[in-house]
C-alpha cells in the first residue's frame, strides 16, 4: 500500500518538554501527523534525564518552565556537548514572549530556533524538518571535518571545535553554524537571505540581514588575520558573502 511520504513514520525522534498538558498534546499531535515519534515531558528534570538516557533527534523546549527553566536546560545541555564533543542536539525554544533579549539569550546559548505562541501546528512541523535538515546538511555525525587547502582553518563539525593557523578558537553558537556553512560550501556566493533561512531558520519576517553582517563580523575577528582586510571570508559585493576555501 502506498503511503504519502510526509506520513510515513520516522526514525527521527522529537521530545518536546513543556509544562502545559494541551501544548503538550497540541505539539506532539502536529509532529506525529509528520510523522515523527513524540515523547513529552511536563519539566526540566524529566528533559535532562531523557535526554543523557537517550538523547532524541530534536527537542521541542518551553521556556517557561517550574523548577529548572528552559534556558538553564538549553545552557546544561550545550556545556555537556563541550566538554565531551557530543554531537550537537538540535533544539528548537518556544515561548510565550516576544521579546527581542528572549530570542537573542536563547540563540546566542545555542538555539536553533525560536517560536513564540501561539503558533500554528504546521509551521513548528515545518521548522523541525527544516532544522533536521540542516543539522543533517552539515552535522551530520563526529567525523564530519572540513579543513580546506591555503587558508589555514580546520572545523570539526562532530567536535564543534575550530582552529585556526594550528590554534583553537572559541566561537559562539551561531558563529560556529554560520562558518559550519560557508566552509562546507567553497568559492560559492551566499546571500543574507540565504545564510538567514540555513543558519538562523529565519527570514527578514523576523530577523534583519543585519543579523548575517553582525555575525560576519564577530567571525571575521577570530579567523582573519586582518579582520579589516579579509581573505578567507570575503564581501561578494551585492550580493553576500562567499568562503575563500
Amino acid at each position: 500500500m502506498f503511503v504519502e511520504p510526509s506520513r510515513q513514520r520516522s526514525e527521527r525522534r522529537v521530545l518536546v518538554v513543556d509544562d502545559d498538558e494541551g501544548v503538550r498534546t497540541g505539539v506532539a499531535w502536529a509532529l506525529e501527523a509528520e510523522g515523527f515519534c513524540v515523547e513529552t515531558v511536563p519539566d526540566g528534570v524529566s528533559a535532562i534525564e531523557r535526554i543523557e538516557s537517550s538523547p532524541p533527534s530534536l527537542v521541542v523546549l518551553d521556556l517557561s518552565l517550574p523548577g529548572m527553566g528552559g534556558l538553564d536546560i538549553l545552557r546544561r545541555v550545550r556545556q555537556r556537548e563541550q566538554r565531551s564533543g557530543t554531537y550537537r542536539l538540535p533544539v528548537i525554544v518556544l515561548s510565550g514572549r516576544d521579546g527581542e533579549t528572549d530570542r537573542i539569550v536563547g540563540l546566542d546559548l545555542g538555539a536553533d530556533d525560536y517560536l513564540v505562541k501561539p503558533f500554528s501546528p504546521g509551521e513548528l512541523a515545518a521548522r523541525a524538518r527544516s532544522v533536521l535538515r540542516r543539522c543533517g546538511e552539515y552535522g551530520g555525525g563526529p567525523t564530519d571535518r572540513f579543513v580546506p587547502k591555503g587558508v589555514g582553518v580546520e572545523v570539526d563539525v562532530g567536535a564543534r571545535e575550530v582552529w585556526v593557523d594550528g590554534e583553537l578558537v572559541s566561537l559562539a553558537a551561531k558563529e560556529f553554524e554560520l562558518l559550519a556553512y560557508f566552509v562546507g560550501r567553497p568559492r560559492r556566493a551566499c546571500t543574507r537571505d540565504e545564510l538567514l533561512a540555513a543558519v538562523w531558520s529565519s527570514g527578514e519576517g523576523w530577523q534583519t540581514p543585519a543579523t548575517v553582517t553582525e555575525h560576519v563580523y564577530r567571525l571575521r575577528q577570530k579567523v582573519e588575520d586582518d579582520p579589516g582586510r579579509p581573505k578567507r571570508l570575503t564581501t561578494v559585493r551585492a550580493v553576500g558573502y562567499r568562503w575563500e576555501g
